[in-house]
């Protein structure tokens, strides 16, 4: 009989969405948390990474730079773009990651967690499965990120900005840095849904609860770990790639050749510090961005659920 009044209360079209569908509109969600709450902190670190050496003494010298020149909303540059694409991306995040945790546990006895190289896999599945929306869209953002604030623009907002990089170079103008963007996302939410999803099993058995009963604000505690896990191993990787979604799409003009020429060159130039620029704003957003994003994918969940 509860189940029945439980079922009662539910929406319809809630009791007609299948598990993925699911998945992907709590990603979504947590895709425009993450984008909201990130912003500001991501266009520091762009700036950072993308400007001459010794252009901004820190990251609250970058901030004021770009209050002071730009305004507040400056901070927002290019959010367009994330936020209908990040939403995307997320979700598309949460259905492959949800997706190959049942694979796994298809090749396992009933209520056996999975390994931490089984977290990992799926994880990195997830990324790579992403990396077809999050290339062009992180693309396009970064060229919004780092125009000259200047009249007339170089890009008058994101479908401008498509239609000149696939002029200038086809749809690979569009998908350049995709390289990059595989390996930083494969190996980064390799290691993000790992920390993430192991916290929150130790969480549950240590506990004896389950999953929905655990606290909005531990999501939050083990989505900010997760963040972190990820910038640690992906932070150089991050820098080559905003590198080469600002170089120039003329290969004339343009100043690397590739993921390793630009990595050769950011060493010779810039030494260790070269692939760190960035990595202050980066470490204060982690926790919010992606406290956000777990918080906002459970508690969708939860509704849905």
């Amino acid at each position: 009989m509860s189940e029945l009044l439980e079922a009662q209360q539910v929406p319809a079209g809630v009791q007609k969405m299948s598990r993925t569908q699911k998945d992907l509109l709590a990603g979504t969600v947590g895709g425009i948390a993450q984008v909201l709450v990130g912003q500001p902190f991501d266009m520091v670190k762009v700036r950072m990474q993308t400007a001459a050496p010794g252009a901004f003494s820190s990251a609250l010298d970058c901030a004021g730079r770009i209050l002071k020149n730009e305004g507040p909303l400056a901070f927002y540059k290019g959010t367009l773009t994330p936020l209908l694409g990040i939403g995307a991306c997320v979700s598309i995040q949460f259905a492959a990651l949800e997706s190959a945790k049942r694979y796994f546990r298809s090749n396992k006895a009933p209520g056996q967690e999975l390994s931490l190289p089984e977290l990992c896999a799926a994880g990195a599945f997830a990324g790579v499965a992403n990396t077809i929306v999050s290339g062009p869209v992180e693309h396009i953002r970064i060229r919004l990120q780092t125009q000259p604030d200047v009249t007339p623009r170089l890009y008058n907002g994101p479908l401008d900005c498509v239609r000149k990089l696939y002029a200038a170079n086809g749809i690979a103008g569009v998908f350049k840095g995709q390289v990059s963007t595989i390996w930083r996302d494969g190996m980064g939410y390799g290691a993000y849904f790992a920390c993430y999803e192991a916290l929150v099993q130790r969480h549950c058995k240590k506990n004896n609860m389950a999953r929905s009963d655990i606290s909005p604000m531990w999501a939050v505690a083990y989505g900010a770990a997760g963040g972190y896990a990820l910038w640690a191993v992906i932070y150089p990787v991050d820098v080559i790639k905003s590198k080469l979604q600002t170089d120039s799409l003329d290969k004339s003009k343009a100043a690397y050749r590739g993921m390793l020429d630009c990595a050769r060159k950011t060493w010779k130039g810039q030494g260790l510090s070269g692939f760190t620029n960035g990595l202050t704003p980066t470490l204060i957003r982690s926790p919010f961005a992606n406290g956000a994003t777990f918080l906002f994918f459970e508690l969708t969940m939860r509704l849905l659920n």
